[in-house]
């Protein structure tokens, strides 16, 4: 996520690559295209590899969608997969990259994390000649840092407040053209707290854009809950964890998204950390 989830211009790769050199250097061993689950499952770790602790740290990478019509067209994408081509595919360097660059003109980003910042800035780098961001609460109740609030509007993003899209619309090929969205007002708050968006009657509008990036939030990965039997997790797929990070099975501890639902790299870090020092006081008999 380090390297292809957050932008060039807010983490330098340089960055992520001198802490990755750290960590070799201390001894860690990096095993690449191995994928727990599926090349090897998770109690395998333990019961036939002989780890004595295993730390799950999978994050939220299942892109979440609207559900709404024509979301398959041609020039929507999940803010996943657009901030994937860009970062880890290249997709910017068209003389060499091998994933192709959707080349857009009028772009709506619909959501108001920091995901959504991310990509509407993204898109400007790319040569976008109009970035809407369109939200359907106000921006008080937006979960994005106020930092990439700010950054994203004076880089040129248009701010469309308590609005969101109901149907996107194609032409004869199924690429976008038009995004049909609505006026809310706030209501009463939700489970969350935060004001609940109500639809204005009547209040139907079209918007014209040829791309449109849906960055409304991640689900857990699935995969390694799906493949572990025993290991318990709430009803958003979230792995359960009590207070020093061990999940239901011994040995094994989690943290980071895959456990608190979408968040920030800080958090997952202060995770990791936590279970670390819980692992060498249970490796220790401590």
């Amino acid at each position: 996520m380090l390297i292809y989830g957050i932008p060039e211009f807010r983490l330098p790769k340089t960055i992520v690559q001198n802490e990755l050199d750290i960590l070799k250097k201390m001894g860690v061993k990096v095993e690449m295209n191995f994928v727990v689950g599926r090349t090897r499952k998770l109690n395998d770790l333990i019961e036939k590899d002989g780890f004595s602790a295993v730390f799950v740290g999978t994050g939220a990478g299942l892109p979440k969608f609207m559900n709404i019509p024509g979301e398959n067209l041609v020039g929507v994408f999940s803010a996943n997969e657009y901030l994937t081509r860009a970062n880890l595919m290249k997709a910017y360097d068209t003389g060499r990259a091998h994933t192709p660059l959707y080349h857009s003109k009028k772009v709506a980003v619909l959501g108001g994390g920091n995901v959504a910042m991310d990509a509407a800035r993204m898109a400007l780098r790319l040569g976008a000649e109009e970035v809407h961001l369109v939200y359907r609460r106000t921006e008080k109740e937006m979960p994005a840092r106020v930092e990439e609030v700010g950054h994203a509007r004076e880089e040129g993003v248009i701010f469309h407040m308590l609005q969101n899209a109901v149907r996107i619309l194609g032409d004869a090929n199924d690429c976008v053209t038009q995004m049909e969205c609505l006026r809310y007002e706030l209501g009463e708050p939700d489970a969350s707290g935060r004001r609940s968006p109500v639809p204005l009657a009547g209040s139907e509008f079209l918007m014209e854009v040829d791309t449109v990036i849906v960055a409304i939030g991640n689900g857990s990965n699935p995969l390694i809950s799906q493949t572990t039997a025993g290991l318990q997790v709430n009803r958003w797929g979230n792995i359960i964890v009590d207070e020093n990070g061990k999940t239901s099975i011994d040995g094994i501890y989690a943290g980071g998204d895959i456990v608190l639902g979408a968040a920030t790299v800080i958090l997952a870090m202060g995770e990791g950390r936590r279970a670390a020092s819980s692992i060498n006081a249970s490796l220790a008999g401590t």
